[in-house]
This record gives C-alpha cells, sequence and structure tokens, in this order.
C-alpha cells in the first residue's frame, strides 16, 4: 500500500506527496505539510485545503484511495496552516464521533516541538490562560481573562541557544492558535510567527562575518510559525489500544537547528534551574522571563 498520498490543486498548479504516518481500518494519520490548510479557510474559501483535497481525490479514485478502499475521511482535528506534523484522520462517521469525544478529554496527548525567541528561567512551567477570538482583528486569539475559554500548556525546555530555544510543548486544552498565543503571553514569541510577534530566522543573524553576494536578498532559515506537531498519542475510538503516533521533523526546523548549534550554542549548559514561572497577569507577558529580542 502506498506510503504518500499524493494530491494537487489545478486552481494553483500546486502538489503535494503527504506521508502516511498511521493507518488501520478505521484510522489515517497524515505528516501535513506547512502551508497548507487543514479545512477551507472563512476568509479566503478559494484556498487548497487539505479535506477538500482529499474529498476531490476519493472522488475520483485516485490509486492511493482507490486501493484503500475509501469513501471516506474526515479530520478529527486541525492543525494551523502553517504548522507541520500528525493530522489524524477518521475513516468513518462512527469512528470520527468517536475520535470527536476523545479529543474533548484529558486522553489525548498532543506533544509540539516549537523554536522560540529568548531564555526562559525555569526548564519547565505551565500557562494557563483563558483564550477567546481577538475583538478587532479577525483570525487572531488573545488571552482574555473575563470572556476566554480555559486553556492549558505545559512547556519543557529541550535545547538552548543565544537569543532562542526549542521547546517542547504538551497541550492540556486545543484552542486555536493556543501553543502560539501562550508562548507570546510569556514573553517567549514563536520563531517566523508575525502574528504574534515573531521574526524569521536569518543566519546573517547567527553567522559571523556573514556576506551576501550582490543582487541576492537573503532568504529565511526559518520564515513560517516554527511550530511542530511532532507527536499524538490517544487510546484507539474502537480498540481501545494505545496509539502513538510521531512524525519526523521538517526539513525548514532541522536545518534551522542545524545552524543554531553551529553558530548560536551556549558556552556551557546553564544549570537547571527549579519550580515554575510566576502566574502571568492578564495580556502582558510573564515577569521572570528574559526576553532577548
Amino acid at each position: 500500500m502506498s506510503a504518500v498520498v499524493k494530491l494537487s490543486s489545478p486552481e494553483t498548479r500546486e502538489f503535494w506527496e503527504i506521508p502516511v504516518l498511521f493507518e488501520d481500518e478505521h484510522l489515517l494519520a497524515l505528516d501535513k505539510p506547512a502551508g497548507l490548510l487543514t479545512s477551507p479557510d472563512r476568509y479566503d474559501p478559494r484556498r487548497p485545503n487539505l479535506m477538500k483535497l482529499l474529498h476531490t481525490a476519493i472522488a475520483a479514485g485516485k490509486p492511493w484511495a482507490r486501493e484503500r478502499g475509501l469513501t471516506y475521511l474526515s479530520n478529527a482535528h486541525r492543525l494551523d496552516l502553517e504548522t507541520t506534523g500528525v493530522l489524524l484522520l477518521a475513516k468513518s462517521k462512527p469512528v470520527l464521533v468517536k475520535l470527536a469525544d476523545l479529543f474533548g478529554t484529558t486522553h489525548v496527548v498532543k506533544e509540539y516541538l516549537a523554536l522560540v525567541h529568548g531564555a526562559p528561567l525555569q526548564d519547565q512551567w505551565e500557562v494557563r490562560a483563558p483564550l477567546a477570538a481577538h475583538p478587532t482583528r479577525p483570525g487572531l486569539m488573545r488571552v482574555d481573562p473575563q470572556h476566554g475559554k480555559k486553556s492549558a500548556t505545559i512547556c519543557e525546555v529541550l535545547e538552548r541557544f543565544r537569543s532562542f530555544t526549542l521547546l517542547r510543548c504538551r497541550l492540556l486544552t486545543g484552542r486555536t492558535h493556543q501553543a502560539r498565543v501562550h508562548l507570546r503571553h510569556v514573553g517567549l514569541p514563536l520563531v517566523g510567527d508575525a502574528l504574534y510577534g515573531g521574526q524569521p530566522l536569518l543566519l546573517s543573524q547567527l553567522k559571523p562575518e556573514y556576506r551576501l553576494k550582490p543582487g541576492r536578498t537573503e532568504r529565511p532559515l526559518l520564515s513560517r510559525p516554527a511550530l511542530h506537531a511532532e507527536r499524538l498519542s490517544l487510546p484507539h475510538p474502537v480498540t481501545g489500544a494505545t496509539v502513538q503516533i510521531t512524525a519526523p521533523w521538517p526539513k525548514d526546523l532541522t536545518v534551522a537547528v542545524k545552524y543554531l548549534r553551529r553558530f548560536a550554542a551556549l558556552p556551557s549548559p546553564s544549570a537547571p534551574e527549579t519550580g515554575a514561572p510566576p502566574a502571568p497577569s492578564d495580556n502582558q507577558p510573564t515577569a521572570g522571563y528574559k526576553n532577548e529580542l
């Protein structure tokens, strides 16, 4: 059976080969690429989205769909446009209903890799800050203590660099833009996340005596929000057995970390801190963080 799902958009002349990360008779997990919507965008419905492309391919009897006997696929959750990694799909409506119930509980573990600006003082902490849609900026979220929905994210430092940190974030709730807003809230915006205060990662920022050839424009190592859905763990909606799905690092994040290790490594490991940072004040970055932007 094909290890990739091949999709194309005649309107935009784009083509994708999307790796299959996990599959059985009930579930299909894909490694979503950056730049592809999960579902239709309410603000730009003409933009290609994964679910429409999948449904079109199934209706057309594409080889990867035909060999699986697929007549149905539906997503149990979403990933943002530029977020890469594990996306889980149901192969039938009854399984989708069970998945939807599971995703509303704490039984589903969602772990993300995040490359951020700044240096947290602690190696592990939790952010609890309610989130709501921004009242005047469509498509954005913000911390809203009065009207926001309960949201919680556990963050752990994986690797520290000069002015940057690689984190693993475990989402205990599933709000829109949750990791992005929570990280910005504590003064650690995602690299490349222009909506929430992040900047692209440039080699010229890292490499001493960087020289660009005349007439050339520097291309960022990372220009999208540096967020990757690395791991998803949940009880199988039919069998109850634990399912763990992992997505390999995307190429741009791999290259970015490679150059950070080469040119922005810290001279010696910092001593681990204990405890958690103080609770964030309303709509302000958490005190106790060293923001090196």
